[in-house]
C-alpha cells in the first residue's frame, strides 16, 4: 500500500492499477448491462445509466459519482470544485490590510494599490531593521523574520485577489484581438472584391475598332489550287 501511494504521489506516476480491468470482454459485458438497465428504467441513453451491485471486475469501468463535498484527489493532489482563495485567518496568518468588504469613511472601497505600496515600504523597512538586529544579536532577529514573512504573505494574498479581474481582462483582450483580426480579414476580402470589380469595369469600357473586330471574328478563306495553276500557265505563255 505504501509503495502504491508513493507511485501515485510521484512526479511521473505509473498508470492506475485498474487499467487492467478495461478488457474488450469487460467493456462488452458492461455495455450489455447498461442497455438492460436502460430498458428497465425506460431511458434511451444507456451511457448515463449507473448499474448497482456490479461484479468486482466491472466496478472500475463505471465512472465514480460526483464528490458530495466538491473535493477529490488525483495523483496525490487535492482539487476543489469551487476554487476559492483561502482567507488569511483560516491559514493562521495575521491580516495586515482591511477586508475587501470594508469601506472607507466615504463609503467607497479601499484603494488596494495604495495598500500594496504601503506593504512594499513596510517590507523594506523591516528588512533594514532585520539586518540591523543581526549585526547586534542573531537570536533577536527571529521575531522580525516572522514579521517579514507575514508581510510577504499578505502582499502575495492581496495580489491573488486580483486574479479573477486579471482573468476577465485577459479574456476581454483575447476576444477583442479575435474581433480585430476578423474585421481585418473581412476588410481585405472587400478590398479584393472592389479591385476585381474595377478591373472588370475597365475591361468592359475599352473600345475596339470595328475593322479589328471584323478581322478577328471573320474566318479566313482558303486559297484554291486551280487559280494558282492558271497563274503559272499565264507566266509560261509569256516566256
Amino acid at each position: 500500500m505504501e509503495e502504491e501511494q508513493a507511485q501515485v504521489s510521484s512526479t511521473w506516476p505509473s498508470p492506475p492499477p485498474f487499467w487492467r480491468d478495461f478488457t474488450p470482454d469487460n467493456i462488452e459485458r458492461i455495455n450489455e448491462l447498461r442497455i438492460e438497465q436502460a430498458e428497465k428504467e425506460g431511458i434511451k441513453d444507456s451511457s448515463q445509466i449507473r448499474i448497482p451491485d456490479l461484479p468486482r471486475e466491472l466496478r472500475n469501468l463505471q465512472p465514480p459519482v460526483e464528490p458530495a463535498d466538491g473535493v477529490w484527489r488525483v495523483f496525490g493532489d487535492t482539487y476543489r470544485l469551487k476554487d476559492e482563495l483561502p482567507r488569511l485567518e483560516d491559514m493562521g496568518i495575521r491580516r495586515l490590510f482591511p477586508n475587501p468588504e470594508e469601506r472607507d469613511t466615504n463609503g467607497q472601497h479601499l484603494d488596494r494599490v495604495l495598500i500594496l505600496k504601503r506593504l512594499a515600504k513596510s517590507l523594506l523597512l523591516n528588512f533594514l531593521e532585520f539586518v540591523g538586529l543581526l549585526s547586534i544579536n542573531v537570536e533577536a532577529g527571529e521575531e522580525k523574520l516572522n514579521d517579514i514573512r507575514d508581510l510577504f504573505i499578505n502582499f502575495h494574498h492581496l495580489i491573488n485577489e486580483y486574479r479573477p479581474h486579471q482573468a476577465r481582462e485577459s479574456l476581454i483582450s483575447m476576444m477583442q484581438a479575435q474581433l480585430d483580426r476578423t474585421r481585418a480579414e473581412t476588410n481585405a476580402i472587400r478590398d479584393a472584391k472592389d479591385k476585381a470589380e474595377r478591373i472588370m469595369e475597365g475591361l468592359g469600357s475599352l473600345k475596339v475598332e470595328e475593322e479589328l473586330v471584323i478581322s478577328l471574328t471573320t474566318p479566313k478563306k482558303k486559297e484554291s489550287w486551280g487559280s494558282a495553276d492558271e497563274v503559272w500557265t499565264s507566266v509560261s505563255e509569256d516566256l
